[in-house]
């Protein structure tokens, strides 16, 4: 309560809160709240059925779970640090995250940060703690779409043709788009989101903003999913829309979210660290547990029927499970540069995954390995692609079968967002399923 007291004090003109829960798909549900309603929140916390972190893409509800439990009520409660104000609507605005509990308040194990919080808490049991940054990429596009519903590019060749690349590292390019990246990151600095760096990628509309490591996961998940909000809200409010989509465009590249990790010990020393460039035991350990669980753990990495269209042959997505020193191919890359700073680059993430699950799935994978002492296989040198063949989950329905087989997701993530998680995809996958593609038509109607 002294919190948000602190806070109201210091933002008298705010009238109405946006109170955030994020689902398992990484989509805002959540209520709009007054300012003098606000202390019961903070006081008592507030009801939401349990079901509204487990709904489907489209907000419906998992009809199984409605039925099984009777849509019991769950209580949601703050987190004080999440309190900030809304820069980029006209309104004064604030915002609060809350998390789904039980309807005594306690953690629910269907919701995605306590997921993540379990997980942190087995690396505490050890004395270690893991160090967690992301990178985001996204695709900016103007707000109306061409005819055909695809997505129309906001940056484009003298006269509006179609660019050939988006100008990878290109100053000029962000010169652009200048005012509107500004507005992102002085939108950040309100919101107390640590953004590190911004440039240009590899496709035409295509960005990447990276955020500050963190010694807390959750709390880098939080950032993550607080930047991905911002980014949306800005690019609104300037006429243009924002997309973490995997893979907008069929010949462009897809949206990642990679993901470096270290771990510290009790007294702040990165275990990875043994005064070497090749790293410690430790990180050997760690890369094997990741390679090992990366095929079961994919549907937490690219979690919607678009994701795995990123995988495809040619892309500069991971195929397969390997590792390699600043090796870009494979798909867990030990970059170069400081020893003190040596860890693990994760790059099989979607940037349309949801943060809290594709880190839980990241940092259990490696505790399993560390836990375990497992040996990782030699290095990748040179192109992985040739190396190693596909063998990671290419279609949707396959990475959904190895999750809800696999022994590691029941003991690490857990049974019950296990069932939510498949639950809701497999009610997606059937409503895809039902539906008839343009494409189909063109193909088969003259049959």
């Amino acid at each position: 309560m002294t919190e948000l007291e602190t806070f109201l004090a210091a933002h008298p003109a705010i009238e109405t809160f946006e109170v955030l829960l994020p689902d398992i798909n990484g989509q805002w549900r959540g209520k709009w709240v007054s300012r003098d309603n606000l202390c019961k929140v903070f006081e008592l916390g507030y009801k939401l059925p349990v079901s509204t972190v487990a709904f489907d893409i489209w907000g419906r509800d998992i009809m199984a779970t409605v039925f099984s439990d009777g849509d019991a009520d769950g209580i949601c409660l703050p987190d004080p640090a999440s309190l900030a104000p809304v820069p980029w609507l006209e309104r004064p605005t604030g915002q609060v995250m809350v998390q789904m509990g039980t309807v005594h308040a306690e953690p629910y194990a269907g919701d995605p940060r306590t997921v993540l919080a379990n997980v942190v808490a087995r690396y505490a049991a050890l004395g270690l703690t893991p160090v967690v940054a992301t990178e985001l990429e996204f695709y900016l596009f103007e707000r109306e779409r061409n005819a055909d519903g695809s997505p129309r590019h906001s940056q484009v060749a003298p006269g509006g043709r179609a660019m050939v690349g988006g100008q990878t590292y290109g100053i000029e390019a962000m010169q652009d788009v200048a005012e509107l990246m500004h507005d992102i990151r002085e939108s950040c600095i309100a919101q107390h989101i640590p953004v590190d760096t911004l440039i240009t990628e590899n496709a035409p509309s295509q960005y990447e903003i990276n955020l500050y490591h963190q010694p807390d996961a959750v709390l880098a998940c939080d950032q993550a999913m607080m930047l991905k909000r911002a980014i949306k809200g800005v690019s609104r409010k300037h006429g243009k829309h924002a997309t973490f989509m995997a893979k907008p465009f069929g010949d462009s590249a897809g949206n990642g979210m990679h993901v470096h990790f270290s771990v510290i010990d009790a007294a702040g020393n990165n275990v990875f660290d043994n005064g070497t460039d090749q790293g410690s035991p430790l990180l050997r350990h760690a890369v094997a547990g990741c390679l090992a669980t990366m095929a079961e753990s994919m549907a937490l990495f690219a979690p919607n029927i678009n994701s795995y269209r990123r995988f495809r042959l040619g892309s500069h997505a991971p195929h397969a499970p390997c590792w390699g020193y600043e090796n870009r191919t494979c798909s867990v890359r030990i970059p170069g540069g400081s020893r003190k700073a040596i860890r693990l680059e994760h790059r099989v993430s979607g940037a349309d995954s949801n943060p809290y699950l594709a880190v839980a799935g990241i940092l259990a994978g490696a505790l399993m390995g560390i836990e375990r002492k497992m040996e990782a296989p030699a290095p990748t040198e040179g192109d992985a692609y040739t190396h190693h063949p596909h063998s990671l989950p290419r279609f949707w329905a396959d990475a959904l079968r190895a999750l809800e087989s696999s022994a590691f997701v029941g003991e690490y993530i857990g049974e019950e967002m296990r069932r939510v998680l498949l639950m809701s995809k497999w009610q997606e996958l059937e409503e895809f399923n039902s539906r008839v593609s343009t494409l189909e038509y063109d193909s088969y109607l003259e049959l």
